[in-house]
């Protein structure tokens, strides 16, 4: 009767979600201080349900119950049992708990560090949390049950898709949700402070650390997700453009944009209008991605399903939650402008540029994901568009943010110092423009894109550097690096060793397929790859060819690797099973392909050469981090006084006021 159980337990807090949305809310606008007591209780209440049905799941998983519909789809007898635990979110009904699951818990992280917060304010924060979990709730139960019996119960099951039969999925799922969930609570925020009619900058201080680890996860979450794509998919990349990966890269991008237009609000008042719209644009995108990896409208090697009915219930509570913040938005809208002013060169000024290119770089890629179903409706057909369009594009919208970013932190709120800021960046331009040429020197084979590598990470990173230091020869001490400062240096510099890694690797990395015999050697980018031959192997479900490849550099081995191909027992699928050697400056790729001749033992075999590719994840790595630290900041834990908006304009230059930045706003 477990199942039934788990079933039950998701009814039960489907009824509580509805509690929490309706009464807190009900309460806080007419001050029953009753019912806003309610929304606590419903929030532990709704949780415990939600934990105990993902439980009932997960023990069905271990305890191979193939009287579960859902089980016996994605385990067999013989998954590893280690499989058996992520297999719970390997498909869309045991994802969807799963997001449920990390939902509630940080419905419950945001009631029980709350405390603080007025209570009407955080009873609405608690009912907008409650609406969105009703309608996954209400879609999980009615169109996505992972409790369905398969009666009588099945023998054996089938089999989790192999290439989800990987370390992998244990980390990156929970991490990305974590931060497409997290940015509920800003959006909850945003909300709360829209129905309260309370726009001033408090409700912006309490919602920034909570907008920082949402960001962060969700940053953790795609940079596993590339490093699963790299070393999993076997084609060597990192980046496909694929829908699914834009699903998850547009709320990152707004996100970015909502944590620095976050900064300003709070600290200035300005930029209210920016902050509140993408603070519901950025969740808005979350649920976007939930509906392209759901609905089977656009094809991806990431989607978990292709059931119109449940996309046409995902797009449903879309529009119903865009469509109804942005009427609460209009409404108040008037409320929305103030805050102090600020001259052209600014802090300020560089921010709103940088809202700017994000929203904008945001939008190209929402259109080029979404061409193909454009293309459909206009009846031209179903034209795709691929990383040629995505990666000009990007490029063209980023290359503004990497020539401004050194001066964002050097520049003064309201009015900056453009001569001193320039001779502080004097010196970051010179090893820049060093390093280049040095580079040129050393590799003569390094193209444009590798040089501008060079060039914009030692910008970006030698600036940030100088900041550094200035803060540490000119700021008290005790007040040199708050939590906020430190984080936003290491992200930034994460930024540095992101170019580095991306414009390298791009037009460094060597490529070749080739056909090798047993101990034939070929050598390529300067190592000799030898290969021994094939050999089968046994693994806990499957059987493969396993290759043995040694590369030599000057007559000594400096790796061995393994490549398989692999054959599972269950449903006979096959899996190409790449071996690389990392390493911090260049990686060795192989991937096994298939057999040429029986007789000679030939094969194809696909080499990648790749420096500084794990440079790509060490600096998203280093942006996770920085996110972490900057929420950690004990400022956001203080009531924050109000901001005087009645600030005189500055003389020497014409100040741009937050009511024409909010005209600007997305």
């Amino acid at each position: 009767m477990l199942p039934e159980i788990g079933q039950f337990a998701l009814i039960l807090a489907l009824l509580l979600a509805g509690v929490q949305c309706a009464l807190p809310i009900f309460g806080a606008w007419r001050g029953n201080q009753a019912l806003i007591a309610v929304a606590r209780p419903a929030v532990a209440g709704q949780a415990v349900f939600v934990v105990l049905a993902f439980g009932v799941l997960t023990y069905a998983f271990v305890t191979q119950d193939f009287s579960v519909a859902y089980v016996a789809q994605n385990s067999n007898l013989a998954l590893p049992w280690y499989y058996r635990f992520s297999a719970v979110w390997g498909a869309h009904e045991g994802s969807l708990l799963l997001w449920l699951l990390i939902l509630n818990v940080w419905t419950v992280a945001v009631a029980a560090f709350s405390r603080r917060l007025p209570d009407a304010l955080i009873a609405r924060v608690l009912g907008v949390l409650g609406f969105i979990a009703f309608g996954f709730l209400l879609f999980t139960i009615l169109t996505s049950n992972p409790f369905l019996r398969h009666l009588p119960a099945l023998a054996d099951g089938n089999d989790l898709n192999p290439i989800l039969q990987d370390p992998g999925l244990i980390m990156h799922p929970p991490m990305l949700y974590t931060g497409y969930v997290g940015f509920s609570v800003a959006f909850a925020f945003a909300i709360a402070a829209l129905l309260g009619g309370e726009l001033d900058v408090a409700w912006v201080r309490w919602a920034r650390p909570w907008t920082n680890v949402a960001w962060a996860f969700l940053t953790l979450g795609i940079t596993l997700g590339s490093w699963w794509a790299y070393y999993v998919l076997g084609w060597g990349g990192w980046w496909f453009w694929d829908p699914v990966e834009n699903a998850s890269f547009m709320p990152w991008l707004v996100g970015t944009a909502l944590i620095h237009s976050q900064a300003v609000t709070e600290k200035r008042g300005s930029f209210r209008a920016w902050t509140l719209l993408l603070s519901i644009f950025a969740f808005s995108l979350s649920l976007l991605g939930t509906f392209l990896v759901r609905s089977g409208v656009l094809t991806s090697v990431h989607a978990f399903a292709s059931d119109p009915r449940r996309g046409l219930f995902i797009l449903a509570f879309l529009a119903t939650v865009v469509g109804g913040s942005l009427l609460i938005y209009a409404i108040r809208a008037p409320k929305v402008a103030g805050g102090k002013p600020f001259r052209m060169l600014s802090r300020e000024t560089l921010l709103l540029i940088n809202n700017l290119m994000f929203v904008c770089a945001a939008a190209m890629v929402l259109l080029g994901t979404l061409y193909p179903l454009i293309g459909d409706a206009l009846g031209v057909g179903r034209i795709s568009v691929g990383p040629p369009y995505f990666g000009f594009m990007f490029v063209l919208l980023m290359l503004p943010v990497v020539l401004l970013l050194p001066f964002g932190p050097l520049f003064r709120w309201a009015a900056a110092d453009w001569q001193a800021t320039t001779k502080i960046l004097i010196k970051a331009v010179l090893p820049a423009l060093g390093a280049v040429v040095v580079a040129k020197l050393w590799f003569p084979e390094l193209a444009l894109r590798g040089l501008a590598g060079v060039a914009a990470s030692l910008w970006v990173g030698a600036g940030i550097v100088l900041y550094a230091l200035k803060r540490w020869r000119d700021a008290p001490r005790g007040r040199r690096y708050t939590p906020e400062m430190l984080g936003m240096i290491l992200a930034h510099f994460g930024v540095a060793v992101f170019l580095a890694g991306v414009l390298i690797t791009e037009s460094t990395s060597v490529e070749s397929d080739l056909r090798f015999a047993p101990n034939e050697t070929r050598t390529i980018a300067g190592l000799d790859f030898h290969f021994r031959g094939v050999a089968r192997a046994q693994g806990p479900n499957f059987v493969a060819d396993q290759g043995e490849i040694d590369v030599l550099r000057e007559g000594k081995v400096v790796a061995t690797l393994h490549p398989q191909k692999r054959l599972y027992s269950s449903g006979g699928s096959v899996q190409t099973k790449a071996d690389i050697s990392p390493g911090l400056f260049r990686d060795l790729y192989v991937a096994l392909g298939e057999s040429l001749d029986e007789k000679t033992g030939a094969w194809a075999v696909r080499v990648y050469v790749k420096p500084f590719v794990r440079w790509i994840w060490l600096g998203g790595l280093f942006m996770m981090l920085g996110g972490f630290i900057a929420a950690t900041d004990r400022r956001f834990r203080v009531l924050p006084e109000r901001v005087d908006v009645s600030v005189s304009k500055p003389a020497a230059q014409p100040a741009l006021t937050t009511a024409s930045a909010a005209a600007s706003a997305p």
